[in-house]
């Protein structure tokens, strides 16, 4: 089958690569009809690689039909149309069966937890994928649910809702977003979702902080970002801030932008070693600081539920389209950030 792999820093390839197959009773086979590239991937694709092996196939985004099932697969067959989830759980540890994937007990490294960070797993990125224990890591997909919005709701909105959901948002309050990407995006509809009164956005792309205002979020203008929140909320800061970025400067600034006794949500991905968290004085500020990877299986039901009833709109974060073939040209874009790139969607048939 076609695939993308990756070979270092930068060099995302289009080729063949062996078909993916059932190997144990519990497995599923999914032909891939929508897959996404997501702002972790990058990661990868600018040589902060989570496993040192190449040749794999990156992704862990992406919608299907089931084509092939082991003999143990009993909730799903051949011809079902499903939703892939990001994060890949044992289906047999403590963890697992209460839905948080994320802190499965018998992985023994990130390569184990999702797909497309090494070649234990290989990712979505192509034109079909296996999927271990499939009757806990697959979800029936409703008709009424786009493949565009579905895609989204692989790991993009269940990590915002995740973040804000871990923000303990609250009806009423004022919300901080800091990056406006499609986790960001999603983390503002989710808040409103929670009640927020206000969601205020900070990005350094203009086009991404236009295309939010465009949801209802004030965008955060100017070069003193910290001191514009302060004048936005009359100098009492947010009451909770969902950081989606991942970087110190980011993180920072979430820390220092929120009100005294305040919540700080991370949701950005981050390989910082030592980042310069002064415990004193948010011990002196009353902050409370959550931080961690989602389990999506746990964050999805709701989701699901907020997409078919509208009131959350998955889809909207979608901006470019590509064939799976132009794939290397995607993750350029991409990596860009040009072009009011916000969400890109493969399609394996292209």
């Amino acid at each position: 089958m076609k695939a993308l792999t990756y070979h270092g820093r930068h060099d995302i390839r289009y080729g063949d690569v062996p078909d993916p197959a059932v190997t144990g009773p519990a497995d599923a086979v999914v032909r891939v009809t929508a897959a996404g590239i997501c702002g972790s991937d990058l990661h990868i694709y600018d040589g902060n690689a989570f496993s040192p092996e190449l040749g794999y196939t990156p992704g862990h985004e992406c919608v299907g039909v089931v084509v092939d099932t082991g003999g143990q697969v009993t909730r799903f067959k051949p011809g079902d149309r499903v939703l892939v989830p990001a994060s890949v759980g044992c289906a047999q540890c403590r963890q697992c069966t209460a839905g948080f994937t994320a802190r499965c007990e018998r992985a023994t490294s990130s390569t184990e937890l999702c797909y497309g960070v090494g070649p234990k797993l290989p990712g979505s990125q192509a034109q079909a994928l296996a999927v271990p224990c499939a009757d806990v890591n697959l979800v029936h997909l409703p008709e009424d649910i786009s493949d565009e919005a579905a895609l989204v709701l692989t790991d993009n909105a269940p990590t915002a809702w995740y973040g804000c959901r871990r923000a303990r948002i609250q009806p009423g309050e004022t919300v901080l977003v800091i990056g406006l990407g499609p986790v960001g995006l999603m983390a503002a509809q989710s808040a409103f979702a929670m009640g927020a009164a206000r969601v205020l956005g900070v990005d350094l792309v203009a086009e991404r902080r236009a295309f939010a205002a465009g949801l209802g979020v004030e965008p955060v203008e100017g070069d003193d970002a910290r001191t514009a929140i302060r004048d936005m909320t009359a100098g009492r800061g947010p009451d909770a801030v969902v950081e989606a970025v991942g970087s110190d400067a980011t993180i920072q600034l979430a820390l220092k932008a929120v009100r005294q006794a305040g919540r700080v949500s991370v949701v950005g991905v981050s390989q910082s070693k030592a980042f310069p968290f002064h415990v004193g004085w948010a011990q002196v500020k009353e902050l409370e600081f959550a931080i961690g990877l989602c389990s999506v299986h746990y964050e999805l039901p709701p989701l699901i539920a907020l997409t078919r009833a509208g009131r959350i709109k998955p889809e909207v974060v979608v901006s470019h389209r590509f064939a799976l073939s132009d794939g290397p040209a995607a993750y350029a874009l991409f990596a860009g950030r040009s072009d009011g790139v916000r969400k890109i969607v493969l399609d394996p048939t292209g």
